[in-house]
């Protein structure tokens, strides 16, 4: 269906029900468009000038309009309550456990994207305002938390392994910003003041998008789709999905090399 709608490859497990609704979206509107088209040059045809040259004051009689928008109506009643709720309950209601997910924060700020992963103790280290920088600690992590020793951060660069539910709690410093990924099939708007939890499982690795497309320089993007400044448009952040070891090193790596940098801040 992603190829006749026109839709951005599938890249994760829950992606398909959404084409799916939008699929059924776009027939449902076709029809109603040949339908109400054709309805349209029947009344330019049937109540031409030369065919009516004085107005009928009666109106129409039939109840055959009332039928049709009550067809019309009970089909959209059909895709919001049928299909667009159960899929936006499954969304929002039907996160999974953290203990079998992977967690993390992603907080949006004019104009980039703030990761914060909590490490090897799966607990976030505390932060505090005080120590914002722009430059060496966005987030204002406080490495001086036990808790913080292992955390990792990164901007505009998230790392996910395959094949295993993510939770991304988002958050924004200033004003509304909106974490899309249209591959993955998820869109959230990111609200200065709320914690708002997405998931979703990705299902294709970085390197096996790159062979499927035929492009060796594909990259999950990270779209920001609110217009949150001047500088909106070069907020991008990327998204690498590694195999669960790659991922892993890659966790372990970061942890240390990111350790020893607070450890010695002029290494």
């Amino acid at each position: 269906m992603t190829e006749w709608l026109g839709l951005p490859p599938l890249a994760t497990a829950h992606g398909g029900q959404i084409d799916s609704l939008i699929g059924w979206i776009h027939i449902f509107m076709l029809i109603l468009f040949v339908g109400w088209g054709g309805f349209i040059l029947y009344t330019i045809v049937r109540f031409r000038k030369s065919r009516n040259p004085v107005a009928d004051y009666k109106g129409a009689t039939s109840h055959r309009s009332t039928y049709l928008e009550i067809a019309v109506a009970v089909v959209e009643a059909v895709l919001l309550i049928g299909f667009a709720i159960p899929l936006w309950a499954a969304r929002v209601e039907g996160l999974p456990s953290e203990d079998e997910a992977l967690v993390v924060q992603v907080t949006g700020e004019q104009f980039a994207w703030n990761i914060h992963y909590a490490g090897a103790d799966r607990v976030f280290g505390r932060t505090d305002i005080k120590l914002l920088d722009l430059q060496s600690n966005p987030l204002g992590l406080d490495r001086s938390d036990p808790a913080a020793k292992d955390d990792i951060t990164t901007v505009n660069q998230l790392f996910l392994p395959v094949n295993r539910p993510i939770i991304v709690k988002l958050r924004s410093k200033e004003v509304i910003h909106s974490f899309g990924v249209p591959e993955f099939r998820v869109k959230q708007d990111a609200i200065p003041g709320l914690t708002i939890p997405i998931w979703f499982i990705p299902t294709i690795t970085t390197a096996e998008m790159r062979t499927r497309t035929g492009n060796p320089e594909f990259q999950y993007e990270i779209a920001c789709a609110q217009l949150c400044g001047l500088g909106h448009a070069r907020m991008r952040g990327f998204v690498t999905v590694q195999s669960a070891e790659e991922f892993q090193k890659w966790m372990e790596d970061t942890s240390k090399e990111q350790g020893e940098s607070a450890a010695d801040p002029f290494r």
